[in-house]
């Protein structure tokens, strides 16, 4: 199987990581962008869903994208978000991400104003026009009220700079028709199917869990591709238990990974309002799953 993987295969959506009182620690950043890099990701996610995007400015975000490329150089890829409710502005915040060294760009669906889909295919043509590298289309309906129909992605896989999807839309039919029907190299954005998606050929994943357990996560796709189906089910089923505490125990992604990342030592800092930190109770058990699976 050939697989396109403009980006990598291994993604981690990394957090933000923030000072005791609330700024940027970019030197944070810096210093777990390295630690996962060496633990087996081959690409970071800068300024997603997980890394805080709704309540980091402009500023930071930029800031951020030029910090972790100083500290990774060129050895894996970054991929920016800079999706917004506002055409205007996500084309802005393309513009510097690309400056500050992303090799691309995480776009979501326009949210709130729920466009219909020949507006959402305009928006990111003229995001994709409006930059020299390439983009990866996120689709998020359950947080962006707005889906990024099948259709309409394989209309905008003509586009030679959207070269990606990242899929958190829970439906693997159209996932694959699109995925078999275009060019486009589809990233599964939901832990739970990061191994279906890529045995019908997606190109890997962008996860959350990947902060605090990479080569864990990594260790799937490695079985998968030597062979080893009945191995990779295995590691998968592993991986459950951290996967169900950290992305469907009710609390966001960002706050069971920053919970987890302060057990294990590693920079994180306190999410920003209005998210709110994770209990002694849930950072506990997030820390004995992990255990668990890393022993």
């Amino acid at each position: 199987m050939t697989r396109r993987q403009p980006f990598g295969r291994a993604l981690v959506a990394m957090i933000t990581p923030f000072t005791p009182t609330g700024g940027p620690d970019l030197d944070g950043a810096r210093k777990l962008a390295e630690q996962l890099v060496s633990e087996g990701c081959d690409g970071l996610v800068l300024n997603g869903t997980t890394g805080e995007s709704p309540t980091t400015t402009d500023a930071e975000k930029t800031a951020l994208v030029r910090a972790v490329r100083e500290a990774v150089g060129d050895r894996v890829s970054i991929v920016a978000g800079v999706g917004t409710a506002d055409t205007r502005h996500t084309v802005d915040l393309a513009a510097s991400a690309e400056a500050a060294g992303a090799d691309g760009l995480l776009v979501v669906a326009p949210y709130y104003s729920r466009p219909p889909q020949a507006a959402v295919e305009a928006h990111f043509r003229r995001v994709a026009d409006a930059t020299g590298i390439p983009l990866m289309l996120y689709d998020i309906p359950a947080r962006t009220g707005t889906r990024i129909a099948p259709e309409t992605m394989l209309r905008l896989s003509s586009h030679p700079r959207i070269v990606a999807v990242k899929d958190c839309a829970y439906d693997l039919l159209g996932s694959t028709k699109v995925l078999t029907g275009s060019p486009l190299a589809f990233y599964s954005g939901c832990e739970e199917l990061n191994l279906p998606l890529y045995a019908v050929g997606g190109a890997g994943y962008v996860s959350t869990v990947a902060n605090a357990a990479p080569r864990a996560m990594r260790a799937v796709l490695d079985a998968f591709d030597a062979g080893g189906t009945t191995e990779a089910a295995e590691l998968n089923r592993r991986a459950l238990p951290l996967t169900e505490l950290m992305m469907a125990s009710g609390l966001p992604g960002a706050v069971t990974a920053k919970a987890l990342l302060t057990a294990l030592g590693l920079p994180a800092g306190p999410v920003r309002e209005p998210l709110q930190p994770a209990d002694r109770g849930v950072a506990e058990a997030l820390l004995a799953a992990h255990e668990e699976l890393t022993r």
